[in-house]
């Protein structure tokens, strides 16, 4: 039995996912589900449902709801964030539109580019405080974050708090269990997958059978073209884009280096300065107005059942319950990917940043599988992000205003001083109740 508190719970979708999972898992009966959120009403709104769930399925789970964080977090074991800050689409779309009035042709603008770098601005200090609370109350915690921008708000953090069990969990991964079954004509439980990167600008590095250890590349590759080509987004309440289009960059990405990115132009257009030339732009605004609409509209009680409470639907939404499973069995799974800093993990990148790689989970905790022999080439590209997530990370830690504006500069998509000098003052004064700390 053990505690596992949700930081964010107000989210229908995050929280009554999360506790959804929980209910699911036999190995977790008898433990605390400790709901927190600042917004007492959304928290509210979870905690019934939870409940009455509960009482439906005859779930063995104590749940508990709370605004009060430190009070939260007195005796975790577990905590998962996944928050947003303000107003998440407004916001958003200041990101991503804003510096395009400015000339920076960036795709996106959640998690690189300007607005990747506006939106950990935001949200990384409010993690950070979140961190300093379980630094402080329950250090020993697994801590496990869902937030983006993933790479620069984990880097802010185990820069911090390097001896935080402080883990970065993104379900893109799981594209490849939609996309390698009809590439490689099996089942997804006969096929073993390596991949690694960045998150959101990951690849898939191996792609074997297990009944026979053959390298599944060949058929990849043979039939890549016909199967990309032929996909249309499809769309639902799980996967917004499964497999779909946004296909620009990712095909220009498999030409050039070999290798099948693990998502597609959306996000993967925000790291290259070239990207905007060959991005499937329909596509990705279609991508983000289905996304937004499904946001705003998940609350109903329909949705809760029909998706995550059904009872004769055992399958999880993510990989977190596994994983605390995994931990507290100590069963030595293996974890497809998880943002943990550089060990010694990817040859092309610093130690300190944070990349997603494999990992090995048991009760010691996480730990991150080398991937050798990663292409250089594509290794090139990561690196080109290394100094722009570092100096987010030295602008958020120091409130620096300048070491923003040094981490404009080292971002790939700009390419204008003078402009970045003018786009930084102008979401400064858009988004000053986020941003004022800036100094």
């Amino acid at each position: 039995m053990v505690k596992i508190v949700l930081i964010g719970a107000g989210s229908s979708q995050f929280g009554l996912g999360t506790v959804s999972d929980i209910f699911k898992s036999s190995i977790l009966k008898g433990s605390t589900i400790t709901l927190h959120d600042i917004n007492e009403k959304a928290l509210e709104k979870t905690k019934k449902t939870a409940e009455k769930f509960k009482k439906e399925l005859n779930a063995d789970f104590k749940i508990e709801a709370t605004t009060d964080r430190k009070e939260a977090l007195q005796g975790a074991d577990y905590c998962v964030i996944s928050i947003e800050v303000g107003d998440r689409f407004e916001l958003w779309d200041q990101d991503w539109k804003i510096p395009l009035q400015y000339g920076f042709k960036q795709i996106y603008g959640e998690n690189g580019g300007p607005g990747g770098l506006f939106h950990s601005l935001r949200i990384a200090p409010v993690i950070i405080d979140i961190c300093d609370d379980i630094n402080k109350i329950c250090p020993d915690a697994f801590v496990f974050n869902y937030s983006n921008p993933m790479q620069r708000v984990c880097h802010a953090v185990t820069t911090k708090y390097p001896d935080l069990k402080f883990i970065g969990l993104c379900h893109e991964i799981a594209s490849m269990e939609r996309q390698l079954p009809t590439l490689m004509e099996t089942e997804y439980s006969n096929i073993e997958i390596k991949a690694g990167g960045l998150n959101h600008f990951s690849i898939l590095l191996e792609a074997k059978y297990k009944d026979s250890k053959k390298d599944g590349y060949p058929i990849i590759r043979k039939k890549f073209e016909s199967y990309y080509s032929s996909l249309v987004n499809v769309n639902d309440d799980y996967h917004l884009s499964k497999p779909g289009g946004e296909r620009g960059v990712f095909f220009e990405l498999y030409k050039s280096y070999g290798y099948l990115p693990i998502t597609t132009d959306s996000h993967l257009g925000e790291y290259l300065q070239w990207a905007y030339s060959v991005a499937d732009h329909d596509a990705i605004s279609e991508f983000y107005k289905n996304y937004k609409n499904h946001c705003l509209s998940f609350h109903s009680d329909k949705i809760s059942k029909e998706h995550f409470f059904d009872s004769n639907n055992n399958e999880m939404r993510e990989r977190i319950i596994p994983i605390i499973e995994s931990i507290l069995q100590d069963n030595n799974m293996e974890e497809s990917a998880v943002n943990l800093p550089n060990n010694n993990f990817i040859d092309s990148l610093p130690r300190d940043i944070v990349v997603e790689v494999p990992a090995v989970v048991n009760k010691n905790g996480i730990k991150g599988i080398r991937l050798e022999n990663y292409p250089s080439n594509f290794g090139s590209l990561l690196n080109n992000q290394a100094s722009t997530i570092q100096l987010t990370t030295e602008a958020v830690l120091k409130k620096s205003k300048h070491f923003v504006f040094l981490a404009l500069l080292a971002d790939p998509v700009v390419d204008n001083v003078k402009s970045a000098e003018k786009l930084l003052d102008t979401m400064i004064n858009f988004q000053e109740d986020y941003l004022g700390y800036l100094n």
